[in-house]
């Protein structure tokens, strides 16, 4: 059990390891000195006010924090670099958990990242600059109102669906066909809802062509890292800027590992003794660019002549979808090898691969 010092109060050339919970209200705060937990409180959620707390109570001592990537972003952790404090963002899949530890508790939360971060076993995950932040956040806006208009399109569709006015012959989602539907002949109110649906996908439609405006703009100061991406096979200029904006020059993963792990390309695997077995891929990251590279394997698969032999070849063993996962992981490979050379994409014949 770690013990709990609270009488220590010269710091000195010694290091505070700080865990942070974070919440929207409060901040659970837990610091351990030398294998001790020396201090532990909830304060409110404001970066101020945690690093005045910090500097009143370890005023000479080297402090190293880390709180769970989540809701809060990197606001705190800018904040705490600015103040001189080393601090880590750490994937919550990361942080290790007992299989007999089921209480859950802001404190409890807060000593395992501190004692964690103070046993060196925990790893910072990447942060953007505040730049590339902003940048994302439209391409994660346009994702977002695209979703918003499939939804109503849907709500559209069932609706029309339940009165009787569609069959399920009927054509896919468009201006032309929502306009038609507009006009459909119904009693009144039955239309009114009609309408209301149609105008919300209509403007949602608005809304991402003007989002669509301000990506092309961003586009023209990342030039260099569009080029790159839209060099692949597969790769236009809306799925270049999102690549761009979620991986950037993939600089952060030492390797391709770090890379496939973080698109959630990597499969799972389950292993006992001599058996081997691969499942699933992981899922882990933003569905977003799992999305785009396995659209942009299938469009590769046609046009890169060696990416589609290796496609056919595991394909034979595991089946297309195995197989398609597989050649997203190769392309993205080879878009990081790209990055490293600073050159484009070149298309591979058979011989070369």
């Amino acid at each position: 059990m770690m013990k709990i010092n609270v009488n220590a109060t010269d710091y000195t050339e010694k290091t505070v390891h700080v865990g942070i919970d974070v919440h929207k209200k409060t901040y659970a705060v837990t610091c351990i000195c030398d294998g001790i937990v020396v201090k532990r409180a909830t304060i409110k959620a404001n970066p101020e006010v945690l690093v005045e707390f910090l500097k009143k109570h370890f005023q000479r001592a080297a402090l190293k924090s880390a709180y769970e990537a989540g809701f809060s972003g990197f606001i705190l952790h800018r904040y705490l670099i600015k103040n001189g404090i080393e601090n880590s963002v750490v994937h919550p899949a990361s942080i290790e958990i007992s299989a007999r530890d089921r209480v859950k508790t802001d404190k409890r939360d807060s000593l395992k990242i501190a004692t964690q971060l103070a046993s060196g076993r925990l790893k910072g995950i990447y942060i953007p600059s505040e730049e590339r932040e902003a940048y994302r956040s439209v391409t994660r806006l346009r994702e977002t109102l695209m979703k918003d208009k499939k939804r109503v399109g849907n709500q559209l569709k069932s609706f029309l669906y339940l009165q009787g006015l569609i069959t399920d012959e009927e054509e896919k989602i468009s201006k032309r066909w929502i306009k038609k539907v507009m006009e459909t002949q119904c009693h009144p109110d039955i239309l009114y809802c009609i309408q209301s649906y149609a105008k919300q996908w209509l403007l949602l439609g608005e809304k991402v062509r003007e989002v669509e405006k301000h990506l092309e703009e961003q586009a023209k100061l990342d030039q260099p890292l569009d080029l790159i991406y839209q060099s692949a096979p597969g790769i236009g200029p809306k799925h270049a800027r999102a690549l761009s904006n979620e991986l950037e020059t993939m600089k952060q993963f030492h390797n391709e590992k770090g890379l496939f792990s973080f698109t959630g390309l990597t499969p799972s695997e389950y292993s006992s003794g001599e058996h081997k077995r691969q499942g699933h891929i992981s899922r882990q990251g933003r569905p977003l660019l799992r999305k785009i590279l396995i659209q942009a394997a299938w469009v590769a698969i046609k046009k890169d002549v060696s990416l589609k032999v290796i496609f056919e070849r595991i394909a034979k063993q595991a089946g297309r979808k195995r197989a398609i996962v597989a050649i997203a992981r190769r392309l993205i490979g080879r878009i990081l090898a790209c990055f490293i050379t600073g050159s484009l994409y070149e298309i591979k014949t058979i011989s070369d691969s």
